[in-house]
């Protein structure tokens, strides 16, 4: 021990010599006075001594670190000797060694920590006075460890630990020090603090911190910073002492940073020019051979310094919005940016620090086309990633050379936000720290030929209200209310449950209202009215309100126009609350031109198919999907998913579904190429129609797909995997349009009732291939607008014939097989045709119209008809199946009457007549079965309260054992002039 004591002698002595040439003799007075002030304060006094040691330790000259090596070996033997002599001094066994001052330091904290308080304050004193000779020669200047004093404190504490671990081999710099250091607290010694749990490896960065002039050859002031060294090494305080002194935030240290290589002038355009494919290689903090290479670019920023810890380093100005610089640095540290703009200056998180936020299984599923959450990976989603809060942007842009991000962040001025591309995928990505909801974007792609074009996001979930057309970042925060209904609605499939469906188009039912103003009205009147269901006219964000939602721009987003998403989502919901379904149009088939949107995306044909004859859709003047493209079929699959999903959609009604089928769909000879077998249809559509339905049924029980078909096409409602005659499978629709239905009724509707025994047939046609499909009965709002008319307009005579014949056919389509829609404003006979602008006439239910009782009359009607319809499967249980339906009379043309009798699965009948001869048919006679005993009238739809002529059949009618229209038995009823009656088994 002594050996070891007296080499330490000579190593401090040859110190102290050599502090003292360098030392002025006025900062002797100085040095003297601090050390006789610390003698005062034992505490403080010995932390300094402590510090002070260590810096003449730091200053000393190449011998007196050799002099230090060659103590290691003589520390490492008398280590556990020392420590115990420490721990008898200070229980007061033995007196305490003198050792120099480094090592009396360390024993005199030790003692602190242990000894009784009186004892304690001697032995602190005692050690400032030995130490203060050698403060003569130490020079102001901040340091910040004590090399031995660690060492020695560390072996009293643990008597194993190698002091090969303190030795300063580590080349750490004083930026990696001052970068990785998470806090520059000033914390006080306590009573009892624990030094044994410091790290030895805090030592050894604080000691390579003094010894390394390298990067700050300029000797910092003391004052400047005299906290860093007690918080790298700061020590959890023990309950029953003194409380530390609060901590105190440091300024950031001042570091040079050195000029790396400059980009090259290939690199530097492509960023410039927003064509390069990787800005994340060339920007933000990247590992170089002497450091870390830190890159901004930060277009109007006047200066950019990096902010690491407790470092700040000024960035090079490299022109043209470029700041680099090089930090003597071994790994990238977690870092900001300082940016000083002309007016401001902002800390900011670097974008181009951060890895990719799409995985390689999420790449993988949208190569292949096989991404059935789409939504969740493209588009703009807030969330946290690596601990920092802000906004992932990615598009699918595969033939851009480059795509920027502009917005209402960065001033419309995407060049400083460029994204990466991620390999093959075609997927643009970007992560922008600090960016939440509610900012508006586009993406600024280069297209190939080197130009610009600013395009909304094709996954935007919300936009602005047209005719603006950025897209805005969202997330939805709404919480539903419907668990009840999506547990019920799969009990029973679509075709075999009662469907009652009435279609609106949200903005003109009442004009003005939001989504959640509708949802305080619209639930309660479709509710009053008995519909099961209602259909929402195309609800996806559209640029012209004239096209009624069907040129779709924003394919995730519902329309501005009436509120937010997650306002939509409130009107679905309390419709659910209800009890009515929603189902909604969807549109597939085509989109608009419009130069900010899908159209040639990334500057070439990328949605349409790059055939023009097979992109341009002759009829509309849009442009066609690629329905062959197989990230174009999931980028339409997943949005089908997606609404059923997000916004609990109960159906969709998939619009224009015959334009998809064909290629030569109102195309002449020559505008159009056959398929791969010679043959018009289009294969590739097919596949599509097919993936969609079954993907959609899959992963969203209960929700049933509606194809708007005008074609016999075989199979629209048949499985994928069934093949039928033609050779295809089922394009798996879960119902279908009779669009033949509709229009063969509604002309023979439009004939004078004189004429109409001529057109018998087209009232009766729909029974021969009624179970061909399974259909919906539509009078949708194509059957009155442009010129057609409203419902009641279609039908022939005076006021009181057009209202009849209206409410004998509404009494007809709603009996037939099949499921039945109604256009809003048709429910009460409006008697003009629906526009967009105004909406439905609702004047005319208003008591003050003296007219009113004849609309109101036809309202309670339908009212009527869907309560009698649901309270009776036999209308609706069996509506695909041949058993239940039977004709009673479907050849009394002369008549103008039909009657049929329709069953349930359990074989109870309804009976049907309608008479649409505006004469009473008093004393008819209808076959019926003779296993019913009396047939009550439960419909009447010339019934006086309906605004008809009060012709009914008010008793129960019993069936006579004479056998008429094929069957066994015969009824006979008095019927009402245009009018349809219904009866049940009394």
């Amino acid at each position: 021990m002594k050996k070891a004591a007296a080499q330490k002698a000579v190593a401090k002595k040859a110190v102290t010599q050599k502090a003292a040439v360098k030392k002025a003799p006025a900062k002797k007075a100085t040095t003297a006075k601090k050390a006789a002030a610390r003698t005062t304060d034992p505490v403080a006094g010995t932390a300094a001594v402590a510090k002070e040691a260590a810096a003449k330790a730091a200053k000393g000259t190449a011998a007196v670190k050799e002099t230090a090596a060659r103590t290691t070996a003589a520390v490492k033997e008398t280590a556990a000797r020392k420590a115990a002599a420490v721990k008898e001094a200070a229980t007061g066994k033995a007196p305490a060694a003198k050792v120099p001052a480094a090592e009396e330091t360390a024993a005199g904290q030790a003692a602190v920590k242990k000894a009784p308080a009186k004892k304690a304050a001697a032995k602190k004193a005692t050690t400032a006075k030995k130490a203060a000779p050698a403060k003569k020669a130490t020079p102001v200047k901040q340091t910040t460890t004590v090399k031995q004093t660690t060492t020695v404190k560390q072996t009293t504490a643990k008597k194993a630990t190698p002091v090969e671990k303190t030795t300063p081999v580590e080349k750490t710099t004083p930026v990696e020090k001052a970068a990785t250091r998470k806090a520059a607290p000033v914390k006080q010694t306590t009573a009892k603090k624990a030094a044994a749990t410091r790290k030895t490896a805090t030592a050894r960065k604080a000691t390579a911190v003094a010894t390394t002039p390298a990067v700050a050859p300029e000797p910092v002031p003391t004052a400047a910073e005299p906290a860093p060294a007690v918080a790298a090494e700061s020590v959890p305080a023990v309950t029953d002492g003194p409380a530390p002194a609060p901590a105190v935030a440091a300024e950031p240290t001042p570091v040079e940073a050195t000029a790396p290589p400059a980009l090259t002038a290939y690199d530097r355009d492509r960023l410039l020019t927003g064509t390069h494919h990787d800005p994340h290689g060339l920007l933000g903090a990247h590992p170089v051979e002497d450091g870390v290479v830190f890159r901004a670019f930060r277009p109007y920023a006047r200066a950019v310094a990096v902010l690491a810890g407790e470092v700040r380093a000024d960035l090079h100005d490299e022109g043209d919005g470029f700041f680099s610089g090089v930090l003597p640095l071994r790994e990238v540290p977690a870092y900001r940016l300082l940016v000083t703009y002309e007016d401001t200056v902002q800390e900011v998180e670097d974008a181009y620090r951060f890895l990719p936020t799409l995985g390689e299984l999420d790449l993988h599923l949208i190569g292949e086309g096989r991404h059935e959450d789409l939504w969740t990976v493209l588009g703009a989603h807030p969330m946290t990633h690596e601990g920092v809060r802000g906004t992932r942007f990615s598009v699918w842009a595969p033939n851009a050379r480059g795509v920027r991000v502009a917005g209402t962040f960065n001033f419309w001025d995407g060049a400083g936000h460029p994204m990466r591309s991620l390999g093959s995928s075609g997927v643009w990505e970007l992560f922008v720290p600090g960016i939440g909801e509610g900012e508006l974007y586009k993406f600024d792609i280069a297209r190939p030929d080197g130009s610009h074009t600013l395009r909304a996001d094709p996954m935007a979930r919300r936009t602005e209200v047209p005719p603006a057309t950025s897209s805005i970042v969202t997330s939805s925060q709404y919480e539903w209310d419907d668990a009840e209904w999506l547990a019920r609605r799969a009990e029973r499939p679509a075709h075999a449950a009662p469907l009652s469906i009435y279609e609106v188009h949200l903005p003109s039912w009442r004009p003005g209202l939001t989504y959640r103003q509708l949802a305080e009205q619209l639930p309660a009147y479709v509710r009053e009215l008995g519909f099961t269901h209602v259909e929402l006219m195309p609800v996806a964000e559209h640029p012209f309100g004239g096209s009624w939602g069907y040129q779709v721009t924003g394919f995730y987003a519902p329309t501005a126009r009436l509120g937010t998403p997650d306002d939509f989502r409130y009107l679905v919901d309390r419709l659910h609350q209800a009890g009515i379904g929603v189902l909604m149009d969807w549109v597939p088939a085509h989109f608009p031109r419009d130069a900010w949107a899908l159209a040639e995306f990334d500057g070439r044909p990328l949605y349409e198919h790059e055939d023009p004859l097979r992109a341009a859709h002759p009829d509309w003047g849009t442009l066609e999907f690629d329905f062959g493209r197989r990230e174009v079929r999931n980028f339409l699959v997943a949005n089908a998913v997606y609404w059923c999903q997000e916004f609990h959609i109960d159906g969709l009604r998939v619009d224009a579904v015959a334009s998809m089928l064909y290629l030569d769909y109102s195309r002449e000879p020559g505008q159009w190429t056959p398929n791969e077998h010679g043959g018009r249809e289009n294969l590739d559509a097919v596949a599509f129609l097919q993936e969609m339905n079954a993907t959609v049924y899959r992963r969203c029980p209960g929700v049933v797909t509606i194809a708007e078909e005008s074609t016999a096409w075989d199979g629209v409602t048949r499985a994928t995997h069934h093949r039928g005659p033609s050779g295809f499978g089922g394009l798996g629709f879960g119902l279908k349009w009779n669009m033949g239905w509709m229009h063969d009724s509604l002309q023979y509707m439009s004939h004078e009732p004189v004429h109409r025994k001529y057109h018998h047939h087209e009232m009766t046609f729909s029974m021969v291939y009624a179970y061909s499909e399974n259909y919906v009965l539509p009078i949708s709002h194509d059957e009155v607008v442009h010129g057609k008319g409203s419902l009641v307009s279609k039908m022939p005579g005076d006021w009181w014939q057009q209202r009849a014949g209206h409410r004998a056919y509404l009494g007809y389509m709603w009996s037939h097989p099949g499921k039945q829609l109604l256009f809003m404003g048709q429910e009460f006979a409006q008697g003009a045709e629906w526009s967009e602008a105004h909406g439905p006439d609702w004047w005319l239910l208003d008591p003050a119209y003296g007219a009113e009782a004849d609309h109101r009359g036809v309202r309670d009607l339908v009212r009527d008809l869907n309560g009698v319809y649901r309270d009776t499967p036999a209308l609706w249980e069996q509506d695909t199946e041949p058993a239940g339906f039977q004709w009673v009379t479907g050849d009394a043309s002369e008549d103008n009457v039909i009657a049929f009798l329709r069953y349930d699965a359990d074989r109870n009948p309804l009976l049907a007549v309608s008479n649409f001869a505006a004469v009473v048919r008093p004393d008819y006679r209808l076959g019926v079965p003779d296993d019913v005993p009396a047939w009550h009238e439960v419909l009447n739809t010339d019934e006086a309260r309906y605004g008809g002529s009060d012709v009914t059949n008010p008793h129960p009618v019993k069936p006579e054992p004479h056998p008429w229209h094929g069957l066994p038995a015969s009824i006979r009823l008095t019927l009402p002039p245009l009018a349809t009656v219904w009866l049940r088994p009394a």
